[in-house]
């Protein structure tokens, strides 16, 4: 099982998003880690299961295939303060939010069914079944 933290293992253009954000947040003084970036369909099977065969909070939506993450195109972060994550400090999430978008990606936390906070996404416009058949933003 792969579950990548390294930006690296984006696609380029999706990298260049990543950066931007993560150099965004510093500007106005907020430290982040990324915590996913490529995962392959062997860890999303893993996260899909719980809630569902695994005990636990349902964690994702995406089945294995289904996740921007599979695809190269998707990184989880948290703030951190003083050195320790923050995921319970909406103020923050919020102004994470706002650079997201700033620089062109997709944020999780201002989706309407499911929200997911740590993730922030940049697809290009294109859908999974654009990049699944080979095409990249």
């Amino acid at each position: 099982m792969i579950t990548s933290r390294d930006i690296n293992d984006l696609l380029p253009a999706v990298r260049e998003i990543a950066e931007a954000f993560r150099d965004g947040c510093a500007e106005v003084g907020i430290t982040i880690i990324f915590t996913a970036t490529y995962r392959d369909h062997e860890s999303q099977a893993a996260l899909y299961a719980i809630g569902r065969t695994v005990s636990g909070k349902k964690v994702t939506n995406a089945g294995p295939g289904d996740s921007f993450h599979n695809w190269r195109c998707a990184w989880d972060f948290v703030p951190i303060v003083n050195g320790k994550a923050v995921w319970d400090d909406d103020a923050l999430w919020q102004r994470c939010g706002a650079i997201a978008h700033a620089v062109g990606a997709e944020w999780g936390g201002s989706w309407q069914s499911f929200k997911d906070k740590p993730h922030c996404q940049y697809t290009g416009g294109l859908t999974l079944d654009q990049l699944k058949a080979g095409a990249h933003p």
